[in-house]
C-alpha cells in the first residue's frame, strides 16, 4: 500500500491513545528575564523569549492527505513556497482570513458524522503554516535550553524545525510546549524554518462541542524561549492564611532541573521588600516565608504583592509572579473568602471578537473586564475552557474571581441516542484525555489569586472519568473547591451547581437544612436578544439565603461575526449565514454585549440588579440601604441626592453623608444633608428622592467619580386620569358632525383639534391641528392589540402559543357604534369582537370616546374568552400611526428600553429623545425600545410642535415605543439590514396598559408569574389623549 495512503497507520490526530508526543510536562505561564528590574517590568519583550507571533505563510487543504504534504522539509522547493503559500496572521483562525469552507456554528450537534474516536480522514481540513526566524548567538547561549511553546491551536497540530520532527499535541485550548534545543540553528545568516500542520478536527474535538464557532488555526502567541541550563521547571505559589486570617505563610515549591541558589523575595505593591530568603535547592524544594498581616487579596481588594525568584549562578536569572493573599473554604455550607461569605456577581465569557474569533487582541480582552468591574461584575466563568493566560493577570490585577474551566464539552452526544455519558464520559478508553485537560488547567493556572474555583468541564453528563479529573485536581491543589454542574447530586465535587433553574427552585434548595454543600447557579438568565427578565428576582434569592453563591449569566457577549450581504452592507453574522450546515442560528446571539462588545439594555439590568448599595426606604432626612458588598464598608463612596418631579426641572443635588462601619451584606443609614420633609408640601404630582453613589477615588478599573448605584424613593403619588381631567379649566361642549366620507368629526371646545371616528370601523381614523387643518396627522388608525413582534425569550417560551393561537392575526368585527352629546361634552360607544381567523376565542370590547374640552379620553372594557384562549398575551394597547414625528418626551422611567421585568436600571425622570434613538436594532430583529411606567408621553415634529399626548395617569406598568417598522416586518426579518429596508416614512406609536414581561424562555424559565399578562382576566382601562 503506498505510503501516502490514510490507512498505512493511524495518524497522531485520530488515535486516541496519542494526546502529546514529544512535549514536555505542562508548567505554570511564566517569562524568564535577565534580570530582577526587567522582570519587574512585566514587559515579555524584555524576557528572555522570541515572539514568533505575526505573518506567517499559509496554505490549506481539504485533508491532511491532500496538498503539499513534504512542506515541512529542508528540501521543499523555495520556489514553490510563493505560488502555493498565502500570508495568514498569527495568533489568529483561518476561516477568518479568507480560507476554507468558513465558520461554522452549533450549539451542541457535532457537525460531523460521530464515531467516537473517529473523525473523518476526508472532511478534515488542513492548515499548513510556514515561519522563517532567526536566533542570535547571544539568545541562545550555548548551554540553553530553548523550548517551543504554542499558548493555544485548535484543534490538534503537528510540528516540524528545519525538516526535523518536533512533536504533536491537541486539547485546543491548552498550552503545548517542545524542547528544540538541538535543532535550532544560531548565529548571524542562519535560518529557522518552523512548520506546522493543524488539524480542523481530531479525537479530541469530541471533547470541544463548547456552543460557540467551530473555528481553526493558531490563535494564541507562540514563543521560542531561552531556558539556561539551570532553569525552573516550574513553581507553585500557596499563600496561606492562618485560621484568623491574619498572618501567612508564602509557600513556594520549587521544581528545578538541577540543584542551585534561589533568592525569593516578596514585595509589596510600590515593590518595597516584605520578606526574604536565599537557600541552596535541590531538584525540588519546598520555601516557605513567613508575612505577617499582609493585605487580602479580594475581588474588591486586589491587593498584589510580587514574588521574585532570582536564580544567581551563571549570568543569572529572573522570574515574578504576582500573588494575593487570600484562602477559600466552605463554613456550615456557605462559600467563604477570607472568612467573609462571598455572593458571585458573575457572567459566562467566551472569548470571542466579532473579526477574531477567538483569537481576541490583549486590548479588547483588558476592556472586557474593565467593562465588568464598571458595571459591578465580580467573577467569570471561562466558559467552557481556560481562557488566554493573560487574562489571569489582568483580573489578579483589576480584581475578579475566576471559575477555571477545563476545555471539556461532548453536549453532542446528548442528539445521537443511548447513554450519553458512555461514550467518553463514562468509558475509561477516554480517561487520560479528560485527566490531561484537567491537569493542564491546573498547571497552568495555579499561581493565580483571582483563580477560586476549578470546573471539570461543561455539560459532559457525568462519568469516571470525571472522578480522575477530581482525584488529579485534587492532588495538584488542595487548596480550591472544584465544580462541575454535570454532577447533580454533588456525589464527587465540592459544590452544587444548577443551570436555568427556576427562582422558586434555588430558594427551596437553599432552606434545607440537610445539605452541607452551597449552590452556584452556573447558567441562569440567558441573555439572548431582548432578555434579562427578573434579573433582580435571583439576584435577591442569592443575598437572601446564605448557601446561595451567587450564579453566572449566560453570557457575557452576542458570537456575531462581521460580514457583508452581497451588497456590501456590514452586518453581523450567525449560524447559517456562511453557508454552514447544520447549524442552530442565532443561538450564538446570547450575550449582555453586542458582537462588537458594546453595552446593552440587558447588561444595564443585571448591573443595577448586582448594584453593592441597594436603596430600601426613606424616614425624614435618613434613608435606609443595603451594603451588598461582600468585604467593603461604604465610607469608600460619596453620594449625593436629588429630588425628580413629573415635569419639572429636577432640583439641585444635595450631598449624602455616608458613615463608617456599615459592614458587608448588613443594612445601614445615610443622610441626605439638607433634605427636609417641607421640600414636599408644594409637591402636587409624582416625585422620586433619588441617589447616586460614586467612587471617592480613582480604581484600576475606574476613576474617580464613577457611578457605582443609584436608588430612587417615591415620595408623591401620580395623578390619575380622572384628577387629570378635574384640572382642566371649564370649556364649551365640542361640537359634532358627520360628514360624507364616513367620519363622524368632533372639533374640540378651543377648535385647535378636529378628531374623526370611522362609522364604519369605530376607529379613530383621523386627528388634524386647527393651524393645519389640512394635514392628517394619523396615517393608520387606533386600534387596540394583544401582540408584540416575538422576542428570542417569547419563541422559546409563550410567543409558541402567541403563534398557535393566531394572536398577530386579530382583527376587529364591529357590532354597533352609536354617539350623543351629553352633559360634559361628547361620547361615542363602539361595541367590538376582536378575534383572529380559523379558532373559536376572542375579545369582546366596549370602546368609550369621550370628548370634553380639548381632550379626548377613550376607556376599552374587554372581556376575553372563547375555546382555545390563549394562557396570556403580550399586551393590551392601542396602536397609531403617527406622521411627522421628529421627537418624543416623557415622564417614566428611561432613558433606556424597560419592560414589565426588566425595568429597575431605568429611573424615573422627564425624558426626551429623537424618535429614531427609541428603536434597538437587535442582531436578530424582534421587540425592542419600549418605555414602562410611562405616566405620559408627548410626541412632536418640526420647530417642537405637539403632535400627539397620551395621559396614563396613576397606571402602574403603562409603556410606549414608537418605532418605523411594523410587527409584522420584525416578525419577518431575520437580519437588522433586511429591517431597514422596510423602513416606514411615518411612525408606529404603542400605548399600551399592559405588558407581558420577557423572561428568559429561549433557555430557561418562561416569564415568572407575576410578570405575566394572563389573557383570561377582564380588563377595564383609559387613556386621555390631547
Amino acid at each position: 500500500m503506498p505510503d501516502n495512503s490514510p490507512l498505512a497507520s493511524l495518524p497522531d490526530w485520530n488515535n486516541i491513545d496519542v494526546i502529546h508526543r514529544k512535549t514536555l510536562p505542562p508548567r505554570s505561564y511564566f517569562f524568564l528575564y535577565p534580570s530582577e528590574a526587567d522582570a519587574l517590568t512585566l514587559d515579555v519583550t524584555r524576557a528572555r523569549a522570541k515572539c514568533l507571533s505575526g505573518t506567517w505563510k499559509f496554505h490549506l487543504s481539504k485533508s491532511p492527505f491532500e496538498g503539499p504534504r513534504s512542506f515541512y522539509q529542508d528540501d521543499f522547493v523555495a520556489e514553490e513556497r510563493p505560488t502555493t503559500f498565502t500570508d495568514i496572521q498569527v495568533p489568529g483562525m483561518w476561516q477568518l482570513q479568507g480560507h476554507g469552507k468558513g465558520p461554522h456554528y452549533t450549539n451542541y450537534l457535532y457537525p460531523w458524522p460521530v464515531d467516537p474516536p473517529h473523525v473523518s480522514y476526508q472532511d478534515n481540513e488542513c492548515g499548513r503554516y510556514l515561519r522563517e526566524f532567526s536566533v542570535s548567538d547571544a539568545f541562545a547561549a550555548e548551554d540553553h535550553q530553548l523550548r517551543l511553546r504554542f499558548e493555544g491551536v485548535d484543534s490538534a497540530f503537528s510540528v516540524w524545525l528545519n525538516g526535523k520532527d518536533v512533536g504533536y499535541s491537541q486539547g485546543a485550548r491548552s498550552p503545548s510546549e517542545f524542547d528544540v534545543t538541538h535543532l535550532v540553528r544560531t548565529g548571524h545568516g542562519q535560518r529557522n524554518v518552523l512548520a506546522v500542520e493543524v488539524y480542523q478536527r481530531c479525537d479530541g474535538s469530541y471533547l470541544e462541542d463548547q456552543d460557540q464557532w467551530w473555528l481553526s488555526g493558531i490563535f494564541r502567541d507562540v514563543y521560542l524561549h531561552a531556558f539556561p541550563k539551570v532553569h525552573p521547571v516550574d513553581f507553585h505559589v500557596v499563600p496561606d492564611l492562618d485560621d484568623k486570617y491574619e498572618d501567612a505563610t508564602l509557600r513556594v515549591k520549587l521544581e528545578m532541573s538541577e540543584p542551585c541558589s534561589v533568592e525569593v523575595k516578596l514585595l509589596d505593591r510600590k515593590h518595597r521588600e516584605v520578606v526574604k530568603t536565599t537557600k541552596k535547592v535541590d531538584k525540588t524544594a519546598l520555601i516557605e516565608l513567613p508575612v505577617e498581616k499582609p493585605d487580602k487579596w479580594t475581588a474588591e481588594t486586589p491587593n498584589l504583592y510580587t514574588l521574585v525568584l532570582n536564580f544567581p549562578d551563571g549570568k543569572g536569572y529572573s522570574l515574578v509572579q504576582r500573588v494575593g493573599f487570600r484562602k477559600t473554604a466552605l463554613v456550615d455550607g456557605v462559600f467563604c473568602v477570607n472568612g467573609n461569605p462571598v455572593k458571585l456577581r458573575g457572567v459566562n465569557r467566551h472569548e470571542h471578537h466579532p473579526d477574531h474569533g477567538r483569537a481576541v487582541p490583549y486590548d479588547f480582552m483588558r476592556r472586557d473586564l474593565i467593562i465588568m468591574k464598571n458595571c459591578g461584575i465580580n467573577a467569570i466563568r471561562t466558559c467552557h475552557q481556560i481562557n488566554d493566560p493573560r487574562l489571569y493577570d489582568v483580573a489578579d490585577e483589576l480584581g475578579l474571581w475566576i471559575m477555571d474551566e477545563a476545555d471539556l464539552e461532548c453536549h453532542g452526544f446528548a442528539a445521537v441516542g443511548g447513554d450519553a455519558a458512555s461514550y467518553t464520559s463514562d468509558n475509561p478508553a477516554w480517561k487520560d484525555q479528560y485527566v490531561d485537560r484537567a491537569r493542564q488547567m491546573v498547571a497552568r493556572d495555579k499561581n493565580h489569586a483571582c483563580v477560586i474555583l476549578w470546573s471539570l468541564g461543561n455539560e459532559a453528563f457525568y462519568g469516571r472519568n470525571h472522578q480522575a479529573m477530581y482525584d488529579c485536581i485534587k492532588a495538584l491543589d488542595d487548596t480550591r473547591l472544584v465544580h462541575y454542574e454535570g454532577d447533580g447530586a454533588a456525589r464527587t465535587v465540592d459544590i452544587f451547581s444548577w443551570m436555568y433553574p427556576e427562582v422558586r427552585s434555588i430558594e427551596d434548595f437553599a432552606k434545607e437544612r440537610d445539605w452541607k454543600k452551597p449552590l452556584v447557579v452556573c447558567e441562569f438568565l440567558h441573555a439572548m436578544g431582548n432578555s434579562s427578565g427578573a434579573a433582580k428576582e435571583y439576584v435577591d434569592a442569592f443575598y437572601k439565603h446564605p448557601r446561595l453563591m451567587g450564579g453566572f449569566v449566560w453570557e457575557w457577549a452576542n458570537h456575531g461575526l462581521r460580514t457583508k450581504t452581497k451588497d456590501g452592507i456590514e452586518y453581523m453574522g450567525y449560524g447559517g449565514d456562511f453557508g454552514d450546515e447544520p447549524n442552530d442560528g442565532n443561538f450564538v446571539m446570547d450575550g449582555l454585549l453586542w458582537s462588537e462588545h458594546t453595552l446593552t439594555s440587558n447588561l444595564a439590568e443585571y448591573a443595577k440588579a448586582i448594584e453593592p448599595v441597594q436603596t430600601v426606604s426613606l424616614h425624614h432626612h435618613e434613608l435606609s440601604v443595603v451594603n451588598r458588598y461582600d468585604f467593603l464598608g461604604l465610607d469608600h463612596l460619596s453620594g449625593t441626592w436629588s429630588i425628580v418631579i413629573d415635569d419639572k426641572e429636577v432640583s439641585s443635588d444635595g450631598n449624602v453623608t455616608i458613615p463608617n462601619g456599615i459592614r458587608p451584606h448588613t443594612h445601614g443609614t445615610v443622610t441626605l444633608d439638607g433634605f427636609h420633609e417641607g421640600m414636599l408640601r408644594e409637591v402636587d404630582r409624582e416625585a422620586y428622592i433619588q441617589v447616586q453613589f460614586r467612587l471617592r477615588e480613582s480604581a484600576r478599573w475606574a476613576a474617580a467619580g464613577h457611578l457605582v448605584a443609584t436608588g430612587e424613593i417615591r415620595v408623591s403619588k401620580p395623578l390619575s386620569v380622572a384628577a387629570i381631567r378635574s384640572l382642566e379649566p371649564p370649556m364649551p361642549k365640542p361640537t359634532i358632525e358627520q360628514i360624507t366620507d364616513g367620519l363622524l368629526t368632533i372639533t374640540s371646545a378651543s377648535g385647535g383639534s378636529i378628531w374623526g371616528i370611522d362609522i364604519v370601523t369605530g376607529m379613530l381614523a383621523s386627528f388634524r391641528r386647527a393651524e393645519q387643518p389640512g394635514v392628517e396627522l394619523l396615517t393608520q388608525p387606533v386600534g387596540l392589540g394583544f401582540y408584540r413582534a416575538l422576542t428570542d425569550n417569547d419563541r422559546g417560551g409563550h410567543g409558541r402559543q402567541w403563534k398557535e393561537r393566531r394572536l398577530h392575526q386579530t382583527t376587529s368585527q364591529v357590532r354597533r357604534i352609536q354617539w350623543h352629546v351629553a352633559d360634559d361634552g361628547v361620547r361615542v360607544e363602539v361595541v367590538e369582537r376582536i378575534a383572529p381567523p380559523a379558532v373559536a376565542w376572542g375579545v369582546d370590547n366596549v370602546w368609550t370616546y369621550s370628548f370634553r374640552g380639548d381632550s379626548l379620553s377613550i376607556r376599552i372594557q374587554g372581556k376575553p374568552g372563547g375555546l382555545g384562549l390563549p394562557d396570556t398575551f403580550a399586551r393590551i394597547g392601542l396602536t397609531v400611526g403617527l406622521d411627522g414625528v421628529e421627537k418624543v418626551r416623557w415622564w417614566g422611567r428611561g432613558p433606556g428600553e424597560s419592560y414589565r421585568d426588566k425595568k429597575h436600571a431605568q429611573l424615573f425622570g422627564n425624558w426626551q429623545a429623537d424618535v429614531d434613538d427609541l428603536w434597538l436594532d437587535y442582531e436578530f430583529p424582534q421587540d425592542a425600545g419600549n418605555r414602562t411606567d410611562v405616566r405620559w408621553v408627548e410626541f412632536t415634529g418640526a420647530e417642537k410642535r405637539r403632535i400627539l399626548r397620551a395621559n396614563f395617569g396613576a397606571l402602574a406598568g403603562a409603556s410606549f415605543s414608537a418605532t418605523r417598522y411594523s410587527t409584522a416586518d420584525v416578525d419577518e426579518c431575520t437580519h437588522p439590514s433586511e429591517l431597514h429596508e422596510r423602513r416606514r416614512d411615518d411612525v408606529l406609536v404603542r400605548l399600551d396598559w399592559a405588558h407581558h414581561g420577557l423572561g428568559t424562555g429561549s433557555c430557561g424559565p418562561w416569564t415568572l408569574p407575576q410578570y405575566q399578562l394572563r389573557a383570561d382576566k377582564e380588563f377595564d382601562v383609559e387613556i386621555l389623549l390631547d
